[in-house]
């Protein structure tokens, strides 16, 4: 008669633990005494490993459900069928690293990097000295990510065939060449979510929202999308876009010849809902004073681009290049601003006369995952703004109106 199967998992004192992670910083470091950090079946629930450097380590099976692995680099570390139920992994890096069949049920992801991670399905064969070798099983099946949040979370060319991700929060995620063939979606919430070049192939995308995603160059052959809420959805740029029987390229370099001429040649663009990624790339152009509200710019390069002045509300700017750009004075209310670069872009008010100035207005816009870093923006407008993940390190924000 056999008896009942045990977990494997193996306690871990405190002490042990410290000596173990002094060993990897010295592993990772090329020091002496250095061990690469082996806790393969180790039971960390509810363990604090916050910010700690993690590369490379090996966790298979580890039981880490409910601990503290914010900020924590995971980068190349191998995860195979870890129990990481309702960990707090905000913000941590998990680049290519190895999480087939980890169960993330509840786990916080949001603004986790990811980008090609292996979450494929895959489960733990161990032997057991009376019942041979057996499968370690969670109390939830392996691969599951079911109410896990990761707004805002980059997983660009993750491997998630076969996961399962039912209620699920992908708000703004970079899922880019992310491979999802048979994935179970159900009532996930992908609002916002970057899914260019993705395969959903044969996916079940029931009941989920998928309001203002990006699906350019998606595959979704055989995938259930009924009751899926696909309100303004983003599809691949027509090749050339016309404005009054002339190309927008002609378009934007007669509002440059405004620019240049101070007024007297040339016109300047006054149109909304244009769609600009046919143009590819804007950068250093002089745009100033454009008037485009509800316009798309999305995956743009408009690095140094003069946009003072302009009215950009309610555009789409989701990771646009949007470096050393001029901003100053112009308005993005309502805009999308999402994974945006503005790092050293001057965002200050514009002077328009004797004492007379307009700020530029980034009201109700959402900035989740912006990179800041370096910009001006004194006096700027950010009131009801979504800021989360958004990188304000050097930001220079001196009298802006915030909600804090």
């Amino acid at each position: 008669m056999s008896s009942l199967p045990q977990q494997h998992h193996t306690a871990l004192d405190a002490q042990s633990l410290r000596e173990a992670l002094d060993a990897h910083q010295r592993y990772l470091s090329g020091r002496a005494g250095g061990r690469r950090l082996n806790l393969t079946y180790a039971d960390l629930a509810n363990c604090s490993l916050e910010g700690i450097d993690l590369r490379d380590a090996d966790l298979t099976g580890a039981k880490l459900s409910g601990a503290t692995l914010a900020r924590a680099n995971l980068s190349r570390a191998v995860l195979f069928g870890a129990d990481l139920r309702e960990a707090d992994m905000r913000h941590i890096n998990l680049k290519r690293a190895d999480l087939r069949g980890a169960c993330m049920r509840g786990a916080n992801l949001a603004g986790a990097e990811l980008a090609g991670c292996d979450l494929r399905e895959g489960r733990i064969a161990l032997q057991d000295k009376l019942d041979g070798f057996r499968i370690l099983r969670h109390e939830h099946r392996p691969g599951e990510l079911n109410y896990a949040v990761l707004a805002g979370a980059n997983l660009a060319g993750a491997q998630m065939s076969g996961a399962v991700a039912m209620t699920s929060d992908f708000t703004d995620a970079n899922l880019s060449g992310a491979i999802l063939t048979g994935a179970k979606l159900m009532r996930a919430v992908l609002d916002g979510a970057d899914l260019s070049g993705a395969d959903l192939g044969g996916a079940d995308l029931t009941g989920a929202s998928m309001k203002r995603a990006v699906l350019t160059n998606v595959n979704l052959s055989q995938a259930r999308l009924d009751d899926a809420d696909l309100s303004d959805v983003l599809r691949a740029p027509p090749p050339i876009f016309y404005i009054d029987d002339k190309s927008l390229s002609d378009v934007m370099a007669e509002h440059e010849q405004f620019c240049d001429s101070g007024g007297h040649r040339g016109k300047v663009l006054k149109m909304s809902e244009v769609d600009f990624r046919s143009l590819k790339t804007l950068k250093k152009r002089r745009l100033s004073g454009l008037s485009a509200p509800r316009s798309i710019f999305f995956g743009m390069d408009l690095e140094g681009c003069q946009l003072q002045g302009a009215d950009l509300s309610g555009c789409d700017f989701r990771g646009v290049n949007l470096r050393e750009a001029d901003l100053r004075g112009a308005r993005f209310t309502n805009a999308q601003l999402a994974r945006c670069d503005l790092r050293g872009a001057k965002m200050g008010p514009l002077a328009i006369g004797d004492n007379r100035f307009v700020r530029t207005d980034f009201s109700r816009a959402s900035l989740r995952g912006a990179d800041l870093r370096g910009a001006h923006a004194p006096r700027a407008r950010f009131l009801e703004a979504e800021m989360e993940g958004a990188r304000i390190v050097g930001c220079d924000l001196t009298g802006a109106e915030m909600e804090i």
